[in-house]
């Protein structure tokens, strides 16, 4: 499990291959990854948008941009955590993902800030990387 702490926001990263949702013969492989945030804070925040620069065997990237995450704009007490479970598909059998999410303080004078998602490696567990 990787992680990073960034505005007192720790962020986790899980990953695994999905083989039933992918099909490299047709140059797919579909990956999943669970994230959770915990607010190690003493403010209150909220999640509203995300980043995503996913880069491919090839070197090739794609980057992603969007409101909140899994639809829904998760709001962190102090000690709070959400988790979700998301997934990503790629061209090639590994690559990498990595990125941002905007927060805001929940408070009279709201302020935003980016908390970094550490980067992680997708593989697919059968291919040799050399």
């Amino acid at each position: 499990m990787l992680e990073a702490v960034t505005h007192n926001i720790r962020v986790t990263v899980e990953t695994e291959y999905a083989p039933g949702r992918s099909n490299p013969a047709q140059s797919q492989w579909f990956f999943l990854y669970t994230i959770k945030l915990i607010n190690q804070g003493k403010e209150t925040v909220q999640l509203l948008s995300r980043h995503w620069i996913i880069t491919d065997a090839m070197g090739d990237v794609k980057e992603v941009r969007g409101p909140g995450v899994v639809s829904k704009k998760p709001v962190l007490e102090p000690g709070g955590s959400f988790e979700y479970t998301s997934g990503a598909e790629l061209t090639t059998p590994f690559g990498t993902m990595r990125g941002t999410y905007q927060m805001v303080t929940v408070s009279d004078n709201p302020e935003t800030f980016d908390v970094n998602i550490p980067q992680f490696t997708l593989t697919e567990p059968y291919t040799t990387v050399h």
